[in-house]
């Protein structure tokens, strides 16, 4: 069986992203890898990520869920502006260190008008640990999946 591509490339995801999401770019998010089965994102370090104790800020970590999560619908689905977040759970496991973080984004179901799926988060110094975990829905428009 022959694995599908991503409706999107990663070149398309960045200029849908300098486009129509600043919050990507506020927040350096930067989009390495789409297939149709799951997508990898990265929030580049900067200091104004910590929170006191000196970790990483849940919000960041959200918002790195959230797009991780919107980078796998378009790469199912392809670049449908109007796919929005309905529901994001997160649960924060570990304090992850100052720098970078990446987000796994991978579907558990892909209906006619609900995606969803989970996101595992983890330190790129330390891959094999999770800090924070999440599951997500995404609403999509009638008539865009296929």
């Amino acid at each position: 069986m022959q694995a599908l591509s991503a409706k999107i490339t990663l070149a398309d995801f960045g200029e849908i992203a300098s486009q129509r999401l600043p919050f990507a770019q506020l927040m350096g998010l930067q989009l390495e890898e789409i297939t149709h089965d799951f997508a990898v994102m990265r929030a580049c370090y900067r200091d104004e990520f910590l929170r006191p104790g000196g970790t990483i800020a849940g919000p960041v970590l959200m918002g790195l869920a959230d797009a991780a999560m919107y980078a796998l619908v378009l790469g199912r689905v392809g670049p449908v502006e109007l796919a929005v977040t309905t529901s994001l759970n997160i649960n924060f496991l570990r304090k992850p260190a100052p720098g970078d973080v990446l987000a796994r984004a991978s579907g558990l179901k892909f209906g006619k008008r609900l995606a969803i799926g989970e996101i595992s988060m983890f330190s790129a110094e330390h891959p094999d640990v999770i800090v924070a975990h999440a599951t997500a829905t995404y609403s999509i428009p009638p008539g865009d999946i296929s």
